[in-house]
């Protein structure tokens, strides 16, 4: 595993489209435990691979202690409701 570091606000990668996963392969399992060691070593909760400079479709996450890789993710439905809490971003730092 690899610490990654983490793009910041203000890099033009973080507004590009990252590509799908076509290939399930060695290189898709070090990225994502070198995703996750750097959320966590950054004291984070999510990670997308933009934010380690991999223009792929790939997010590690903890939620609630469950922990997540998600490969090519899609949001198929959403609801009104919404969750009034503080939400913060490794690529943004220091902003709630």
């Amino acid at each position: 595993m690899a610490l990654r570091e983490i793009v910041k606000e203000g890099d033009e990668l973080l507004r590009k489209k990252s590509k799908p996963v076509k290939t399930f392969d060695e290189s898709l399992w070090n990225l994502l435990e070198d995703m996750t060691e750097s959320m966590y070593k950054n004291h984070g909760m999510g990670l997308a691979a933009v934010q380690v400079g991999v223009l792929k479709r790939v997010v590690v996450m903890e939620v609630n202690g469950a922990f997540f890789e998600m490969i090519n993710p899609e949001i198929t439905e959403q609801s009104a409701e919404t969750i009034d809490d503080e939400e913060g971003c490794l690529s943004v730092p220091n902003t709630n």
